[in-house]
C-alpha cells in the first residue's frame, strides 16, 4: 500500500490565463470539476493507494469535491517547498507516489501498471517514460516534449515513486531538473558535455542517463517504460485544455 502526494500548488501559467481566469492550475474547470479531482479520483480507485495528500491552496481545495481519502495540506511558495510539505505530512518514510495535478486523463489502470513495474526493481526513485509512437497513436496532434535515445524517442511522465528519505539531500539538484524539464538540451547540459554531444547526435542511451542522474542525486533510480500516455499528458497550454475538455465531455 502506497500513500500519494498530489502537487496542486502551481499558479496558472501565462498561456492558460488566456482561457481560464482561475489563479491555480489545479482548480481549472473541466466538465464542471476542478482538474485536480480527476487525478485524486484515479488514485482513490487504485487498491494499492492509501491516503492521498493534496498539497496546494487549502481554502480552494477544501471544497472542490475531493475523495474521502484525500487530506488537504497547505502548499509552499515553490514546487520544491510544496514537495517538502507533502513529505512532512506523511509521518513515515515508506515509498510514496508523487503526482502532479495537471494530468486529468490519468487512469487507475495506468497508475497500477506503473506500480506493478516498479515492484520488480529496487530503487529510490522511479520515473516513467512513454514512447512517442504510443502517445501519437492514442492522442494524435498532442504536442509533447520528446527526447531521442538510441532505444527510441520518448516523453516523460508526471508521476513518480519516491523514497522520502532521499528528498532532503536531492532538493537542490532536483529543483534545477524541474526548472528545465521542458528543455531536453538544458537537461543534458546539467548531465555534462558528453551527454550534450550524445543528445545532439542521437546517441544517448537510457541506462547511461539513468546512471548519471542517480549519481548526481546520490540515489538509485529506475526508468519505467509505460504504454499509458495518460501518465504524461499535462495541461500547460490552451490546446491541451481544449483536447482534455473535448475528451472528458465526450
Amino acid at each position: 500500500m502506497y500513500d500519494a502526494i498530489i502537487l496542486a500548488g502551481g499558479q496558472n501559467a501565462e498561456p492558460l490565463r488566456q482561457v481560464s481566469a482561475q489563479p491555480y492550475e489545479a482548480m481549472i474547470d473541466i466538465a464542471g470539476k476542478p482538474m485536480v479531482t480527476f487525478v485524486a479520483e484515479a488514485l482513490a480507485a487504485c487498491p494499492q493507494v492509501g491516503r492521498i495528500f493534496v498539497v496546494g491552496p487549502a481554502r480552494e481545495l477544501a471544497n472542490c469535491g475531493l475523495p474521502p481519502s484525500a487530506v488537504v495540506v497547505e502548499g509552499g511558495r515553490t514546487i520544491v517547498e510544496t514537495i517538502s510539505r507533502g513529505m512532512a505530512a506523511l509521518g513515515h518514510e515508506r515509498k510514496v507516489l508523487v503526482v502532479t495535478a495537471d494530468i486529468p486523463l490519468v487512469t487507475p489502470e495506468a497508475i497500477q501498471d506503473f506500480l506493478a513495474q516498479c515492484s520488480r526493481v529496487e530503487a529510490d526513485l522511479y520515473y516513467p517514460i512513454v514512447r512517442r509512437e504510443d502517445n501519437e497513436r492514442y492522442y494524435p496532434g498532442n504536442k509533447r516534449t520528446y527526447v531521442r535515445f538510441r532505444e527510441g524517442t520518448y516523453t516523460g511522465g508526471n508521476i513518480f515513486l519516491v523514497n522520502p528519505a532521499i528528498v532532503p539531500r536531492c532538493m537542490a539538484v532536483a529543483e534545477r531538473i524541474i526548472e528545465n524539464r521542458k528543455n531536453p538540451f538544458k537537461l543534458c547540459c546539467l548531465l555534462g558535455w558528453s551527454f550534450v554531444f550524445k543528445f545532439i547526435f542521437g546517441r544517448l542511451m537510457l541506462p547511461e542517463v539513468e546512471k548519471r542522474v542517480a549519481a548526481m542525486l546520490g540515489i538509485t533510480g529506475a526508468v519505467i517504460e509505460s504504454r499509458y500516455p495518460e501518465l504524461g499528458i499535462d495541461v500547460d497550454k490552451p490546446s491541451d485544455l481544449e483536447m482534455v475538455r473535448s475528451l472528458v465531455q465526450g
